[in-house]
């Protein structure tokens, strides 16, 4: 038997991830943001459409230099991934206070994340869905993968503050005490 779900719902059955980190280079130096709202939109040129919104402290710097690097993290770096999701880099460098190394890219500003098992370099290719629906088009430019990590379990949201790893459902409320939940 069918449960009817609210239409406010639709992401927890079509965002499954994987969660990535957005890397940005501004005035104001470094930040990284979680995002769970992209999806590939062509092979070749390789394009990513993301959702990053006003509200993000990250927003400013991508319409600004127009470049950002997404980073793939693993699942040992979930909580990490979850406490960035919940503060802002207004008020917090959030590469200092998560413990993340920041490396040089070779085609943007922006910085690699050494964390993470893989960064993908990215330019604004097309802003025309922006003001209506804050959704930037990002062209992939050059992608570094980390061959060396031993963990490559990627971190799928699954909504409501649930995300799955390899089909496993986490919870992540139930480790979380302190902080907001990232998908409140």
């Amino acid at each position: 038997m069918f449960k009817e779900l609210p239409a406010k719902k639709a992401y927890t059955l079509l965002e499954s991830g994987p969660i990535v980190l957005v890397a940005t280079s501004g005035p104001r130096g470094h930040n990284v943001m979680t995002m769970g709202f992209h999806m590939m939109v062509q092979h070749e040129p390789a394009l990513v459409a993301c959702v990053i919104g006003p509200w993000d402290h990250s927003y400013t710097a991508l319409r600004e230099s127009g470049e950002c690097v997404i980073s793939v993290p693993t699942v040992d770096l979930a909580e990490q991934v979850t406490r960035i999701g919940n503060c802002s880099g207004q008020d917090v460098d959030k590469f200092a206070t998560f413990g993340l190394h920041a490396l040089p890219a070779s085609t943007v500003d922006a910085p690699l994340i050494k964390e993470c098992i893989a960064n993908l370099e990215c330019q604004v290719a097309d802003t025309a869905m922006v003001e209506r629906y804050n959704m930037f088009i990002l062209e992939v430019n050059k992608i570094w993968v980390d061959q060396s990590r031993r963990e490559r379990r990627l971190i799928h949201h699954a909504g409501d503050g649930a995300f799955i790893v390899d089909g496993d459902t986490v919870d992540m409320r139930r480790h979380m005490t302190k902080w907001r939940y990232l998908m409140d």
